[in-house]
């Protein structure tokens, strides 16, 4: 077992990895080919955040072992709200202010996915057709970010330097990236599945836990860095961004490769957590922060979670 967890911590490590560089040379090409800003910032970028979560699912459907992209969703979404969070509070020592630019649509998203994910994963199965609905439903939330934030990101994208040389450079790097990301995932799903037999637990038990908690920590370090240089409202907002993406894109594109199971476990516990972890969110930054104390609250639920989960 000891080889199987060094094998899916260098699998993960190279799924993120590859992930990175992936997400930065498409972006690169993308300015160079003049895609919209729009595609370029939400598109390219958004996506790019959880393509280790999107990647390993869809893996996990191919291997015929599908629960472990029900746990990394519902995992993911629990370390984003809670986790996330509640450690960049914590660590930055004073409550985060959300200011003029608070973002109700955002929070009202993803109150909405989450209740999307729960009506079509409350059989214990998810099909093509119902999840086809996710794909629109991101659709919306995507037109709803380019009419907020589409005048930021064309100053971004302007002050970069036009490419009047093809990248050849980022091709590889993304043809580099997206073998890294294969291998990355397969290696993880295959030590994970290995991992759960050994251990005799489910392997949405680990996929809930480990698995989610590793594809989670670049967001971790994202928003530390962001709310240290006063960008408080920007890593709230690529909190509820990942949420909302893992929840509505991950099923909605793995379920075409094959029908996603949810296990009873999940339905019956972790779910219902993720559901009441979007809510208290929704509630407690009603009024536009998030002091420290709530900070530890978010930690304590977290701890009081795996704790659960583990025992």
């Amino acid at each position: 077992m000891w080889i199987d967890i060094l094998i899916f911590v260098a699998a993960l490590a190279v799924l993120l990895l590859a992930s990175n560089f992936f997400t930065d040379a498409a972006t690169t090409i993308g300015r160079y080919m003049h895609l919209p800003p729009f595609v370029v910032g939400i598109f390219i970028v958004g996506i790019g955040t959880s393509l280790p979560e999107l990647v390993s699912g869809i893996l996990s459907v191919l291997h015929e072992n599908s629960e472990i992209l029900a746990g990394n969703v519902i995992g993911a979404n629990i370390s984003n709200l809670l986790l996330v969070t509640g450690f960049a509070v914590v660590i930055n020592r004073q409550k985060i202010d959300l200011g003029k630019t608070y973002i109700f649509t955002d929070l009202n998203f993803l109150i909405g996915s989450f209740f999307y994910f729960a009506l079509i994963a409350y059989d214990g199965q998810i099909e093509l057709l119902e999840a086809l609905m996710g794909i629109v439903i991101f659709l919306i939330y995507s037109f709803h970010l380019l009419k907020d934030n589409n005048p930021m990101i064309v100053e971004e994208t302007a002050a970069e330097e036009d490419t009047r040389i093809f990248p050849v450079k980022s091709l590889f790097i993304l043809i580099a990236g997206a073998v890294g990301l294969y291998f990355g995932a397969d290696f993880t799903i295959s030590s994970l599945s290995n991992i759960a037999v050994a251990l005799n637990v489910p392997s949405s038990i680990i996929a809930l836990t480990l698995l989610s908690l590793g594809t989670t920590l670049p967001e971790l370090s994202v928003n530390i860095s962001a709310i240290r240089k006063g960008e408080s409202t920007m890593a709230i907002g690529n909190v509820l961004g990942s949420c909302i993406s893992n929840t509505l894109l991950i099923p909605s594109i793995a379920v075409f490769f094959g029908t996603i199971t949810v296990p009873q476990n999940l339905l019956s516990f972790s779910l219902p957590v993720m559901l009441g972890s979007g809510a208290m969110f929704y509630l407690l930054t009603q009024d536009k922060k998030i002091s420290v104390s709530e900070g530890y609250l978010f930690l304590g639920l977290y701890v009081l979670f795996l704790i659960k989960i583990i025992f």
